[in-house]
């Protein structure tokens, strides 16, 4: 059965308050006075009962291994010559573990491009990204913003094979992968990128600050506008991190809105 925009919300954790600000009709000053200023300080850890994920060492203290480009040029490549690279790509040893390379989903023609870490479990063995329950939670913030994957969206990872045990990628396997996503993005055009987490922002902004630190700016990537929030996986061992969330999809939104109001009719 599917769910309409306040059951949504419902599930994110954001309470009835936030629906009802954005949800008063010919008021677009309204909405934006719904947007609380961005706080800037470090997001909770985990709860202590939870599993813990083997994480990777910290981009700056990793080891510098030596980065491994694709064979060839993906300058030039088109989606289905791109995807069977991917495919068949063994430039790192992400490979090795695999049961498939993850490229992505969606519509290819998008104003939004999602950009996450890496696949998991889940998502190595379906092969498209965000299908266990960080992706059902990625789903209903797609649908707080009237959008779901496939419509006006293309969804994507910085790295497409799986780090084992879900760890988060390193910052070689994010290099080895750029020319991938970055030949994503050309094809793509997509009017504003969301990034999903520090490893995706070291991966497209190169930027190795603390998230919450880059939460509420517009960034760019070849033009396009980039806004920074929290990874779902983050949010579900961190409910209260919802409402941040919340802020940076509206932030993006009216971005968005921004980006195209010179494209609009009047």
């Amino acid at each position: 059965m599917s769910l309409n925009r306040e059951q949504m919300l419902v599930e994110m954790g954001i309470t009835p308050l936030w629906v009802l600000r954005d949800a008063v009709p010919n008021a677009p000053a309204v909405e934006a006075a719904s947007v609380v200023p961005v706080e800037m300080d470090s997001a909770p850890p985990p709860v202590a009962d939870q599993v813990p994920v083997p994480a990777a060492a910290p981009v700056e203290a990793q080891a510098a291994r030596p980065v491994v480009t694709p064979q060839g040029s993906v300058d030039t490549l088109e989606w289905p010559d791109l995807a069977r690279r991917v495919a068949e790509c063994r430039a790192c040893p992400l490979c090795e573990q695999r049961k498939q390379a993850v490229l992505g989903v969606g519509d290819l023609n998008p104003d939004w491009l999602f950009i996450g870490e890496g696949p998991g479990a889940d998502e190595d063995a379906k092969g498209e990204p965000f299908v266990g329950q960080a992706g059902k939670l990625l789903d209903a913030m797609l649908a707080s913003l009237d959008i779901a994957r496939g419509n006006r969206v293309y969804i994507a990872n910085a790295v497409k094979c799986r780090p084992p045990g879900n760890r988060t990628p390193e910052a070689t396997e994010m290099a080895t992968c750029r020319p991938y996503l970055e030949r994503q993005i050309a094809l793509l055009k997509p009017k504003i990128i969301v990034v999903l987490g520090k490893a995706a922002v070291h991966a497209v902004l190169h930027e190795d600050k603390s998230l919450a630190s880059l939460r509420g700016q517009r960034f760019e990537h070849a033009g396009i506008p980039v806004v920074v929030t929290y990874h779902p996986a983050y949010l579900l061992r961190n409910l209260p991190d919802k409402a941040k969330a919340w802020e940076d999809l509206l932030f993006a939104r009216r971005t968005l809105r921004e980006q195209m109001a010179p494209q609009l009719p009047f």
